[in-house]
C-alpha cells in the first residue's frame, strides 16, 4: 500500500472469552500492517469475559505499545454492544471491525482499506467465498439468511454475516447499533448513504483453532426477528402509518369480505349466527381498527421524535461542500431596464 493510500485506522476486535487467540491476533495485526503508510491503532473490547481475555489485553499493550487499547465492558453486553463501544472509542478516518477468533485474517485489511478510499466508497464489507465452517449448522442458515436479508434490504452482498468491514469512519459513527443487528451493518448503512457506496471484497477465511464458538442454529431466529425490525426501519421509519395502515388495511379487507359473504347469506334466509365465519369477520375487522390507531400513534411518536430532537429525514453527505452558503441572494433589478437598454441619449 502507498502512503497516498492510506488514512489513520482504528481497528475493533470484541471479544468474548477469547484467552488464547489475545496474543497472536496482536502478533498477526502488527505483521499485516507493518508497511502501512498512516498512524492506527488497535481496540480490544472485552465484552465481559469470564476468563483471562483481559489479562492478556494488558499483556499485549505491555509487549507492543499505547495504541494496543483495551476496551473492557463490565459485564457481557452481547457483539453488537461490544463493537458500538470500540466504534464510539474509535479516532481513525476509517475503521476496521473484525472477529476476535482468528478466522478473519488481518492479511486482508490492507487490501480492503485501500480500496475504500481508492474508490471513494463508504463500506467495504468481507465475502468468505471459501469458508471454512460447518456446512448444516453455519453455513447452510447463513446462506438462507443472506438471500433473505438481500432480499427485503436491497443491499446486494453475499455475506452479511462476515465482520470483517472497512468503514469511513464518519458514515459508521452516524449510524447507532441496539440489540444483535451487528449483522444487517450494511443495511443501516444505506439508511445514511447510497448503495452504490457500498462494496464487497472476498476475504481469507480460517477455521477457528483455538476457544469455543458462540454461534449457533438458536441465532438463525433472532436473525428473522432483527430482520424485520431492520425493514420497518429501512422503509418506514418516518411514516410509519404507511406500514401499519397496509396490515389494518389487509385484515380490514378479510373481515370485510366475510362480512359482505355472511350478508348475502342471511338475504337468502340462511342462519349466520353459530357460522365461525362470522366471528372469524368480526375479530379481523376488530384488529384492522386496532392496527390502524397503532399506526395513528406510531406516526404521531415518530413525529414528536423528529420534531423534538431537531432530527432530519435525510442525509447530506459527510463531505458536504457548505461553500456559498453565506453569500448574499441575487436580488431582481428593479430599474425596469434589460441588459440590453442603451441609456438615453446614447447613439447608435
Amino acid at each position: 500500500m502507498t502512503s497516498q493510500c492510506a488514512a489513520p485506522l482504528s481497528i475493533v476486535v470484541p471479544m468474548f472469552n477469547e484467552q488464547e487467540n489475545v496474543a497472536p491476533l496482536v502478533e498477526r495485526v502488527h505483521e499485516s500492517l507493518a508497511d502501512y503508510g498512516a498512524a492506527w491503532e488497535l481496540l480490544l473490547v472485552d465484552d465481559g469475559s469470564s476468563d483471562a481475555t483481559v489479562a492478556e489485553i494488558k499483556k499485549a499493550r505491555e509487549a507492543y505499545g499505547s495504541h494496543v487499547r483495551p476496551v473492557p465492558l463490565t459485564r457481557n453486553f452481547g457483539q453488537t454492544a461490544a463493537m458500538q463501544a470500540g466504534i464510539d472509542l474509535s479516532r481513525g478516518e476509517v475503521i476496521v471491525t473484525m472477529d476476535g477468533d482468528l478466522q478473519n485474517d488481518p492479511i486482508d485489511i490492507p487490501r480492503m482499506v485501500d480500496r475504500l478510499l481508492r474508490e471513494d466508497l463508504d463500506l467495504v464489507a468481507g465475502w468468505r467465498r471459501d469458508r471454512k465452517d460447518n456446512l448444516w449448522v453455519r453455513k447452510v442458515p447463513s446462506w438462507l439468511a443472506n438471500r433473505l436479508i438481500r432480499r427485503l434490504t436491497g443491499v446486494n452482498l453475499h455475506d452479511y454475516g462476515c465482520s470483517l468491514k472497512v468503514f469511513r469512519g464518519e458514515v459508521i459513527k452516524g449510524v447507532r447499533l441496539y440489540g444483535e443487528m451487528h449483522r444487517f451493518i450494511p443495511a443501516w448503512l444505506a439508511t445514511q448513504t447510497a448503495p452504490s457506496r457500498i462494496a464487497e471484497e472476498v476475504v481469507t477465511h480460517h477455521p477457528r483453532t483455538a476457544g469455543t464458538s458462540k454461534y449457533g442454529l438458536s441465532r438463525t431466529f433472532r436473525v428473522i426477528i432483527d430482520l424485520v425490525s431492520v425493514y420497518f426501519f429501512m422503509r418506514f421509519s418516518a411514516r410509519p402509518a404507511h406500514f401499519f395502515g397496509l396490515l389494518g388495511a389487509g385484515f380490514g379487507l378479510l373481515g370485510g369480505l366475510g362480512m359482505a359473504y355472511l350478508f348475502v347469506e342471511k338475504l337468502i334466509g340462511h342462519d349466520i349466527g353459530d357460522r365461525p365465519l362470522f366471528l372469524i369477520s368480526i375479530l379481523f375487522i376488530l384488529i384492522a381498527v386496532q392496527i390502524l390507531t397503532t399506526g395513528v400513534l406510531s406516526e404521531m411518536l415518530s413525529r414528536t421524535y423528529y420534531e423534538s430532537r431537531n432530527v432530519r429525514t435525510y442525509h447530506l453527505p459527510a463531505r458536504f461542500d457548505r461553500e456559498g452558503e453565506n453569500d448574499a441572494f441575487h436580488m431582481p433589478d428593479t430599474s425596469g431596464r434589460g441588459d440590453d437598454t442603451k441609456d438615453e441619449g446614447s447613439t447608435a
